[in-house]
């Protein structure tokens, strides 16, 4: 039987922002950070536990409230972190920010990748840009119950070298049992990899047992419709590829009405989907 995303229910409040601090930022690139925050009331800390895949709302006083992927790890003990591009106001307004700045969060929302309901199963992870960070806390819950599930393989493209996320961490995730390659659409005089669009990664993969291979996605929204037809093309079935829709996420409860995407509203019926539940709505124009 085909299984769905799993749907967690908001922890505590879901109305009232707690303050977090900034303990510490990274740059990753030209335009992307990634911020530890830690809370500032003990007691919201020690309740607070999210599900890879799932997003919080970040709040700034005068700028305004997003939308922001988890990007840690999920098990207890482990730092809060969300990596950020700068996009906007809000993320503007954080990219001025400093270790030891407040700022509200709210949240954990949304569906998470189905990774209990995988066990045993062979994944894929594929992404572009910043689409990782999405997909980071999912590599390492899999990398922490290596055991659990078969191959497992991450098919990783940037626009360029500089553009790529946590390279500093691909030779551990390799150590750690994960199959790892990187393409880039343009190269540098220092790039030794391939050099394409990711999904040529997945066309060339040699897959052992199709029928029970996992696809877990995120990146652009044509990008993820071409994975899609690259796992067909592999005889991966179509309710085993699953996507992560992250767009106009505003409310995170499904008030506001801005994120509904067919019948769906992403921010709580996503934003990890089963691609074939939205699979007809991805080429209406202006949806």
């Amino acid at each position: 039987m085909p299984v769905s995303p799993a749907l967690a229910p908001p922890q505590g409040d879901i109305w009232t922002p707690h303050a977090v601090r900034i303990v510490d930022v990274v740059q990753d690139t030209d335009d992307t950070r990634t911020y530890h925050v830690a809370f500032d009331d003990a007691r919201q800390a020690a309740r607070y536990a999210f599900r890879p895949g799932q997003f919080n709302m970040l709040y700034v006083p005068g700028a305004g409230e997003a939308a922001i992927s988890i990007s840690s790890r999920s098990r207890s003990g482990s730092p809060l972190l969300h990596t950020i591009r700068t996009v906007g106001n809000v993320t503007g307004a954080l990219e001025r920010m400093r270790v030891g700045d407040t700022f509200g969060l709210r949240g954990p929302f949304g569906s998470c990748w189905p990774l209990e309901e995988l066990r045993g199963q062979h994944i894929i992870f594929i992404t572009g840009g910043i689409g990782l960070a999405p997909l980071r806390p999912a590599i390492y819950h899999v990398l922490d119950h290596r055991e659990d599930y078969g191959d497992v393989a991450l098919l990783y493209g940037a626009r360029t070298p500089d553009g790529l996320l946590y390279e500093g961490e691909y030779r551990d995730w390799i150590a750690d049992g994960l199959r790892v390659q990187v393409t880039v659409d343009r190269a540098d005089p220092r790039w030794a990899g391939y050099v394409g669009v990711v999904t040529l990664l997945l066309d060339r993969l040699p897959l052992s047992d199709p029928a029970n291979t996992h696809v877990l996605c995120c990146g652009p929204e044509v990008m993820m419709h071409y994975t899609a037809l690259s796992a067909f093309r592999q005889r991966i079935p179509a309710q085993n590829v699953w996507i992560s829709m992250e767009r106009n996420m505003n409310c995170a409860i499904g008030l506001c009405g801005h994120c509904q995407f067919g019948p769906s509203f992403l921010c709580k019926d996503g934003p990890v989907l089963r691609y074939d539940r939205v699979a007809p709505f991805l080429p209406v124009r202006g949806l």
